[in-house]
C-alpha cells in the first residue's frame, strides 16, 4: 500500500470488479469513492447487464448502471477465451482486491477462482458475493434480489397492514450487501498490513437480508409470531410517522416522552392528552395506539403544514416535509450539499451522478471520474498496467478478446 492521502483513504489500492448488476458494484463504488483505482471488466459487446436496465444515457449507459458505477474504469474482456482469462489473471496479479459476483463455481471454471489467484498472489483480497451461504446445499441457486427480500421475511413487515407483503422501493438486499461487503474487504486490509497475508471473503445476500429486519427480527423471535406492519408508523414509537396536515403529509418524530408533553402544548395545543394516563409514557402510548392515532390524525388535518412545521420546530420536535423524489434531489438542502454532480458526457453532453456521501475533514469526496462507456478504459489500462503494445492490442481486438 502507497502512503495514505488524507482526502482519499484508499488511494494506492487497486481493486479488479469482475461483478455485475448490483451488490458486487455496490461494494467497489464504495471503495473507489474512498479512493481506490477500480478496474471494473466487462464483457467486449453487451457489458453489465444494467447498461440496459433504466432509462438510456449516451451509447452504453443507463440510469441503473450509472448509478453504481462512479470512480470506475471500464476494461472489456472476453472471459470465456484462454486470452481474456490470462489477461485477467495478469490484472488480478496487479491488484489488491478481487470482487466477484458469478454465479457458484462459474469463476473457477475460468481459472480465477480464489486458490487459483491466491496461489500467485498470496496477499489478494478475494470477495465473492452470492446469493446464499457458499458452504450450504443451496450454494447454486442464483440471488435475486427480489426473492430474498420475500424470503428473508423483508416484505411481511414492509407496507400497511391491510395490504398484501410489499418490496423495498430499492434493491435494499443488494446495497446493503454490496456495504457489508465493502466494510469486510477495508477490515481484511487492515489485517494484511499486520500479516501480509490476503482473505477470502464470502457474502451472502440472504444472509444479509436477514440482517436488516433489525429489531423487527428480534421481536419476532421473542413473541414466537410475526410482528405486526405498522406502515409508516414505528412499532415502537408514538407519535412517530406521516401525518396528514390540510395540505400535504409531513412527518412528525416525537421520540420520548418530554418532547410528546411540548407537541401536546405547544403544537397541537390540547394538554389534556399529555396528562391522560392512557397516554403519558410511550409505553402506554403505543399499547393504545388504536385510541391515540385517530385523535392525533383530527388534529394534524385541519391545520397547514408550514403552520406544523414552524410550531414542532419552535418545539424542538424532530419533523420535515414528505417530498417528491425528483423535489429532494432538487432541494436547496442536496444542492446546498453538494449530493448532484454534473460531468461532460461525450454523447449526451451532460450527464447527472450523485455524489458520495462521505466527508472527510469537512470536505465531501469527489466524483473522481464519471461512470464509464463500455471499454472506456481498455486500451489504457492494459497498456499502462500490463505494457501491451498497440499491435498486440490490435490483434485482441481483432479476435474479440476485447
Amino acid at each position: 500500500m502507497s502512503s495514505i492521502n488524507a482526502a482519499l483513504p484508499l488511494e494506492g489500492i487497486r481493486i479488479l470488479d469482475f461483478s455485475r448488476v448490483l451488490a458486487g458494484p455496490w461494494c467497489a463504488m464504495v471503495l473507489g469513492d474512498l479512493g481506490a483505482e477500480v478496474i471494473k471488466v466487462e464483457h467486449p459487446l453487451r457489458g453489465d447487464d444494467t447498461r440496459d436496465w433504466g432509462l438510456r444515457i449516451g451509447a452504453t449507459e443507463t440510469s441503473y448502471f450509472n448509478s453504481v458505477n462512479r470512480n470506475k474504469r471500464s476494461v472489456t474482456l472476453d472471459l470465456q477465451t484462454p486470452e481474456g482469462q490470462q489477461l485477467a489473471r495478469d490484472l488480478a496479479a496487479k491488484s489488491d482486491v478481487v470482487v466477484q459476483n458469478f454465479k457458484f463455481g462459474g469463476i473457477e471454471k475460468m481459472g480465477l477462482g480464489y486458490e487459483q489467484l491466491s496461489a500467485e498472489r498470496p496477499e489478494l483480497i478475494y470477495c465473492s458475493i452470492t446469493g446464499y451461504d457458499r458452504t450450504g446445499p443451496e450454494a447454486a441457486r442464483p440471488g435475486y434480489d427480489l426473492v430474498i427480500q420475500g424470503e428473508s421475511g423483508l416484505m411481511a413487515l414492509n407496507g400497511e397492514a391491510n395490504q398484501p407483503p410489499l418490496k423495498f422501493g430499492v434493491a435494499v438486499v443488494d446495497m446493503v450487501t454490496g456495504l457489508y461487503a465493502a466494510q469486510a474487504i477495508l477490515a481484511s486490509l487492515y489485517e494484511r498490513q499486520k500479516t501480509g497475508k490476503g482473505r477470502h471473503i464470502g457474502m451472502a445476500l440472504y444472509d444479509c437480508g436477514l440482517m436488516v429486519t433489525a429489531y423487527y427480527g428480534l421481536e419476532a423471535l421473542f413473541m414466537g409470531q410475526d410482528p405486526p406492519r405498522y406502515g409508516n408508523a414505528h412499532p415502537s414509537i408514538m407519535p412517530y410517522g406521516v401525518f396528514d396536515a390540510a395540505d400535504g403529509p409531513l412527518v412528525i418524530a416525537c421520540g420520548n416522552n418530554s418532547q410528546f408533553v411540548r407537541f401536546c402544548n405547544e403544537v397541537i395545543e390540547r394538554p389534556d392528552m399529555a396528562l391522560d394516563e392512557r397516554f403519558k409514557t410511550n409505553l402506554s402510548r403505543s399499547a393504545n395506539r388504536a385510541l391515540l392515532a385517530p385523535l392525533l390524525r383530527q388534529e394534524i388535518a385541519h391545520k397547514p403544514r408550514k403552520d406544523m412545521l414552524e410550531r414542532l420546530t419552535r418545539a424542538g420536535i424532530p419533523c420535515g416535509e414528505v417530498s417528491g423524489l425528483l423535489e429532494a434531489l432538487n432541494s436547496d438542502r442536496a444542492r446546498e450539499a453538494g449530493l448532484v454532480t454534473e460531468h461532460p458526457h461525450p454523447q449526451a453532453g451532460s450527464v447527472q451522478v450523485l455524489a458520495p456521501p462521505y466527508r472527510f475533514d469537512g470536505e465531501r469526496l469527489a466524483v473522481r471520474s464519471p461512470p464509464p462507456e463500455l471499454g472506456e478504459g481498455t486500451q489504457q489500462v492494459l497498456q499502462n498496467l500490463l505494457g501491451l503494445s498497440a499491435e498486440r492490442l490490435q490483434e485482441l481486438q481483432a479476435q474479440g478478446v476485447i
